[in-house]
């Protein structure tokens, strides 16, 4: 397959390999990591080594899914020098695909000795829950029936790298979860999953065209930034109805900063149908993510410290 790409014009520089990384997906795995350590503080459990090594591991599991996608995108034929978007590394900056597939491999292994030590200063089964993230993170493009090419790739991303990702960031603290702990993780597992629907909103016609059934392709267009919208006020309506009931402090009021940018993305899908003109809306849609999920630590972190009635 890497006869597909001028590999004689490979261009050296570390923002290539940074932009390999995708760094502005990573914050879909620090969050997670950030809210359930700091929800396991709040109930006076903290490791400092056990969050570092938690978060460290998380967004090495992340850079490498990215490293895979980017990998089976080209040997599929989805990536090509005329595509737009945050991948084609292996295309447009001539990174040769079996290196961008064992660095993938490389993370992995990084990602499973920093595991090892989670689980002998937690719990084994912490290795099993590891494990299987890891299994989804390469079947997400890998594999006979690529998960990313289904309707579910959504809910395999929000579930894994919002709730499961703070289950266990709490759970290595405490060992223990509670269910409030999996209730507040959902608006971070559904803006999670916002993430990928705005990326598959705008490459709806070629993965189309490619034989993907997305769940973007299945309702069309207009109904997907719907959906987009609606996720994104169920997650707001749920972090009102969490401060109320006492699951989140008051302070997590805040994270209603965010809803100017997520207007900002559905607003900006709404009025743009060219893949150029919707890169906008996706970023949009990643900050809100970042910034609610910020905010939502950030008000955890003032709960700590300057302690209100719940």
């Amino acid at each position: 397959m890497e006869t597909k790409s001028n590999h004689l014009n490979e261009k050296p520089g570390f923002h290539i390999w940074w932009r390999l990384l995708r760094p502005h997906t990573l914050t879909a795995s620090f969050i997670p990591v950030f809210v359930g350590t700091m929800l396991a503080v709040l109930d006076s459990s903290f490791q400092p080594l056990l969050f570092v090594a938690m978060l460290i591991a998380a967004m090495l599991i992340q850079a490498a899914t990215n490293m895979f996608n980017e990998y089976y995108d080209y040997a599929r034929g989805l990536d090509n020098e005329n595509s737009v978007g945050i991948g084609g590394t292996i295309v447009r900056d001539g990174i040769k695909p079996h290196v961008v597939k064992r660095l993938a491999f490389v993370f992995f292994g990084v990602a499973i000795l920093l595991g090892v030590y989670i689980c002998m200063t937690s719990s084994w089964w912490i290795a099993v829950i590891g494990s299987l993230c890891m299994l989804v993170g390469y079947l997400y493009t890998g594999g006979p029936i690529p998960i990313a090419y289904t309707p579910f790739g959504e809910v395999f991303s929000g579930l894994l790298m919002g709730t499961v990702i703070i289950g266990i960031s709490y759970y290595i603290q405490t060992l223990m979860v509670t269910w409030q702990v999996i209730v507040i993780s959902i608006p971070i597992a559904i803006f999670i999953g916002c993430i990928l629907l705005s990326n598959n909103i705008r490459d709806l016609d070629g993965d189309k065209e490619n034989g993907r059934k997305t769940i973007a392709i299945l309702l069309g267009r207009d109904r997907a930034i719907f959906l987009l919208s609606s996720l994104m006020l169920l997650s707001y309506a749920l972090t009102a109805a969490f401060i109320i009931a006492g699951l989140l402090p008051i302070y997590s009021i805040i994270s209603l900063l965010s809803i100017p940018k997520a207007r900002q993305a559905v607003r900006t899908f709404q009025t743009n149908t060219t893949n150029v003109g919707m890169i906008p809306a996706m970023v949009a849609t990643a900050k809100t993510n970042t910034i609610y999920g910020a905010l939502i630590g950030l008000s955890l972190l003032l709960q700590i410290f300057i302690p209100l009635p719940l």
